[in-house]
Formats: C-alpha cells, structure tokens, sequence
C-alpha cells in the first residue's frame, strides 16, 4: 500500500501535470511547439502532463520559461483571493532532484506582481537553472534567513550568510548551492507577470 508520503508526491505531479497542461493549451501550444520553445522533448512534455514522471526544478524552469510564466505560477492555488495566506496553506513542493523544499508564501489570486517564495535547501544541495530567458528578464532578491548559500549568476559566485541579501535580473543561469553542513532556509522576492507572454517570444 503506497504510504500517505508517496501519494501526497503522487497529487503534487497530477496538480503541476494538470496545470502544465493547461496553460499549454490556453496558449494554443502543442507538445511540439512547447518542446521546441523550452527544449524539453516532447515524450518528456506528455510523461509530466501525465503525472507519469516527477519533474525536477531545472525541468519545470525550462517548461515555465516555454510558456512564458513564472515558476510560482505552476503552484498558484485556484482559490478565491484574499489579501492573507497562512502558512498551514500554502502550498509546499520538493525538488525530486535536490530535494530542495519550496513553499508559496505570497497569497493568491490578489494581482500582485510581488512573489515571495521561501526555500530550504539541504546540505550540499544544489540546482541550475539554465534555460535561455529571452524574453524574460526578472527582478529577483535572495535573502538568506539561515546557514549559507552560495549563488552563481553566469560565472559570477556570491557566497551569502545568514541575513545576507543579493539582487539580481534573472535573464541567463544561475545556480544555487549549499556548501555548508546545515540546512540553508532563504526567502526568494521577485516581481514577474501571470500571463503567459507567447507574443514574445519567437
């Protein structure tokens, strides 16, 4: 009998799935275009919009950067807005690849351009995000809250300790890695859009 873990994974896939697929068609994409837009093969595309395969972040940045959204976007609850999210509610997701945890601070559904997302990032845990950002250029600030982070921006590295802020525009890789013995728990500020922009892109 799969464990009460294992399925909350298993609802995860078919929410982000359901959610990738879409927005996908809401832009009238098909797996093709997606493919060709995000560099994610086509097999791969279907596998994730099937809940059959549990997408990594790097995955999910490059779909996301195809559609032309944000990656909070893919967590974005469809509830009522309110000006207020507790915690017990918002929603949380762990990166199968570096087992990162990501939670959605900000409340939904209320227009904001204003994302806050809070992380914690296990020891020696790291994740690249890579995809091509032409037609996104995001204004981002990471805030380290506890332990150590190591940020690189193209071939730039920022070593950040506890209380540490850096700015950036997220318009090419970056990598973030945890290169103390700790779990590291940082808060991600950006601003982006909710829409996604196929007009911009060629």
């Amino acid at each position: 009998m799969p464990s009460m873990e294992t399925m909350v994974d298993l609802e995860l896939d078919q929410r982000l799935g359901a959610r990738i697929k879409a927005l996908r068609l809401a832009g009238g994409l098909t797996l093709d275009q997606l493919a060709d837009r995000s560099g994610v093969s086509r097999a791969m595309i279907s596998r994730v919009e099937r809940a059959e395969s549990s997408p990594t972040a790097a995955l999910l940045d490059r779909l996301c950067v195809g559609l032309g959204i944000v990656l909070s976007a893919l967590f974005r609850e469809d509830t009522q807005a309110s000006p207020l999210a507790r915690r017990a509610d918002q929603p949380v997701w762990t990166d199968p690849g570096s087992f990162y945890v990501r939670r959605s601070v900000s409340p939904p559904g209320t227009g904001s351009a204003i994302e806050i997302v809070e992380v914690e990032m296990p020891p020696g845990g790291r994740v690249l995000l890579d995809a091509a950002r032409a037609a996104q250029r995001l204004d981002q600030q990471v805030w380290v809250l506890a332990g150590e982070m190591v940020v690189t921006l193209g071939e730039t590295a920022h070593r950040l300790a506890a209380g540490d802020c850096l700015q950036m525009l997220l318009d090419g890789p970056i990598a973030y890695h945890n290169p103390g013995a700790l779990t590291a728990r940082y808060a991600v500020v950006l601003t982006g859009h909710d829409r996604p922009a196929f007009g911009g892109r060629p």
